[in-house]
């Protein structure tokens, strides 16, 4: 089994996709800490100026003794007309954009009150559009209390997993010694950026699921995230797993 697992994302990019897709379980880590000015409540799209991030408000008093799942969203509603016009004044003319423009606009008419609830609801949209048949659970449902590396190995222990693949970012505290002590592989994502049609001139990468969909649509999608990146097939044979 390929084991994944990330904090939950506001509007992820493509990277983010990528990891599930190459994994056979992926868990959402929505018990760990909150970092401010990460991309848990914040995210990028394009317009003719550029890359411009959409943040969601959230309360951040204490917010180092909070989790992901315990943080809530500012009562107030500004953010979210903010959001949708943002988003459809800037890709109202993308080649699919109508076929996603009632749901996203029902989405900024609710009123969010739990982060989480928000992310959970737009993440699952996301697989299902994009055609990733990845298991997904939750860390708040499995009752994982661990930090970071030794976070991983107690659900790899619990998954029985054979690989477990970390972000790029995992090279900062993941020690390669100590899962294989624990008879466990790792790989290291090290995604490649695709280009595809956008708007608004020259192409920026690292932006919103958003501008992936809404410029090349959801059956495409998914090759143009695996293009010239490491397939599940591949990994499965590098490291000598079945799949």
């Amino acid at each position: 089994m390929i084991l994944t697992a990330h904090q939950p994302a506001y509007l992820p990019w493509l990277g983010f996709f990528h990891k599930l897709a190459i994994s056979d379980a992926f868990v959402i880590l929505d018990e760990v800490q909150f970092q401010k000015n990460y991309f848990t409540n914040r995210n990028k799209i394009k317009t003719p100026s550029g890359a411009i991030w959409l943040t969601i408000p959230v309360i951040t008093a204490k917010h180092f003794e909070k989790t992901i799942s315990n943080m809530k969203i500012v009562k107030d509603t500004k953010w979210l007309k903010k959001h949708w016009k943002s988003i459809e004044f800037n890709y109202k003319k993308a080649p699919y954009f109508n076929k996603y423009r009632d749901y996203f606009e029902d989405l900024y008419k609710k009123e969010w009150i739990s982060l989480i609830d928000l992310l959970n609801e737009t993440m699952m949209f996301f697989i299902k559009e994009i055609g990733i048949k990845t298991n997904i659970y939750h860390q708040s449902k499995l009752g994982f209390k661990n930090k970071k590396q030794e976070l991983i190995l107690e659900i790899c222990n619990y998954f029985n997993s054979d690989l477990f693949v970390f972000g790029r970012d995992g090279k900062n505290y993941a020690d390669i010694n100590y899962f294989k002590e624990n008879r466990r592989h790792i790989y290291f994502q090290n995604y490649i950026h695709p280009v595809y049609p956008q708007l608004y001139g020259d192409f920026i990468s690292n932006l919103s699921i958003l501008d992936l969909l809404f410029n090349v649509g959801s059956e495409n999608a998914l090759d143009v995230i695996l293009k010239g990146n490491i397939s599940k097939r591949e990994l499965c044979k590098t490291f000598k797993i079945s799949s």
